[in-house]
Formats: structure tokens, sequence, C-alpha cells
């Protein structure tokens, strides 16, 4: 299996560290999106990564499917096997990829659009939606016990890409979750590693 991801992104750090902490061997393939390679584009027609390749059979994407067949094939290790835990630990990743996904609509719009027509009104909404999202987990952190799940990781991969692209303007105020990483690399050591960079 091989994984066609982009270092900066964090939906691809989410999967990468799950993949990792289950002990599935996956070859990583650096893709960049914007040029539309062939491999991403056949495999997945949105040309959005992570995606992962298999053997003779189907491409699986969004990192949300990867994420649930990699807890498949580990035989159910990277969610809780109780209903009310396991729902509990799927909306915290949805809470965490929906804040990833502002963040990304902030960055897309400075980059890509001329300035003269950056909209400053959609970038303080989706900023006002990523605040109301990092309160919330600043009083409703996850437990980090023993077992990590497929929430912990999401979190990690978003609180990654805050530092890389938004270092500064989040933390104040937010002291349990801005410490909340420290807590995490002790259950997965190759965090500093595998976070969001470049």
């Amino acid at each position: 299996m091989k994984l066609l991801y982009s270092p900066a992104s964090p939906y691809s750090a989410k999967v990468r560290m799950a993949a990792r902490h289950l002990g599935i061997g996956i070859a990583e393939v650096k893709t960049d999106t914007n040029s539309n390679p062939p491999e991403l584009v056949d495999s997945n027609p949105l040309g959005k990564i992570p995606v992962l390749i298999r053997d003779g059979e189907p491409p699986i994407y969004d990192s949300v499917a990867i994420m649930h067949y990699l807890d498949r094939l580990s035989g159910g290790k990277l969610y809780p096997k109780k209903d009310g835990k396991r729902t509990e630990a799927e909306v915290l990743e949805a809470l965490c990829d929906g804040i990833m996904d502002c963040l990304l609509a902030i960055v897309y719009e400075r980059r890509f659009r001329p300035e003269e027509k950056i909209h400053q009104g959609w970038i303080d909404k989706q900023w006002e939606k990523v605040m109301r999202g990092l309160d919330y987990l600043e009083n409703n952190l996850p437990k980090t016990g023993k077992k990590l799940n497929g929430g912990h990781f999401a979190l990690a991969a978003l609180i990654g890409y805050l530092d890389l692209r938004f270092n500064g303007q989040w933390a104040e105020g937010r002291p349990e979750l801005a410490s909340w990483p420290d807590t995490f690399a002790k259950r997965f050591a190759d965090y500093g590693a595998m976070k969001s960079s470049g």
C-alpha cells in the first residue's frame, strides 16, 4: 500500500500517524496536488490528498474513509469498541477535521486570490468558527489514557497545523489545549516528526 500525501496537509498527518501507531506499513509518496499528477487524479477524481492506493483494489479517500479502513485492517484498534465511546471519538475527529477545513479555507483565500480580491469577511467568518471550535476543545479535551483513537490523531494533526500556519494566533487563553501535545507525545513518540511541516 502507498499513501499519496503532502507534508503540510493535516489530513495526511492524521492518517500517517494512525498508520504508524497501528504498525501498518504504508509507503508514503509526497504529492503536489497543484500539478494534478496522473496517479492522484486517476485515483481520486477530486484530486485531493490523502489517497491510499492498494494493490489490485480500488483506492481509498478521504482521510476519514482511510482511518476507518485502517481500523478494520488492525482488527478494531483505532476506535473504541463501545458504541458510545466510538461515537465520542468520531465526533471529536469530525470537529477537528471541520476546524482544519476552516483553516485551509483561510490559507487558500490568502494564497490563491489576488490581494485586491481577498475577501476579509470570508476569512473572519472562518476564523470565528475556528475560535469557537478551539474554545470548545479547551473545555472538553478528550481523555488520553493508554489507548489512542482516531479522534486523538485528528486533534494532534489539527494542533500541528495550527503551529505550522497560525503560530502565535491561537494558543493564548487556551492553556489546556496548548499543552495537550505534550500529553499526546508521551503516548505517541513520533508526533514531533510526523505533524504537518513545510
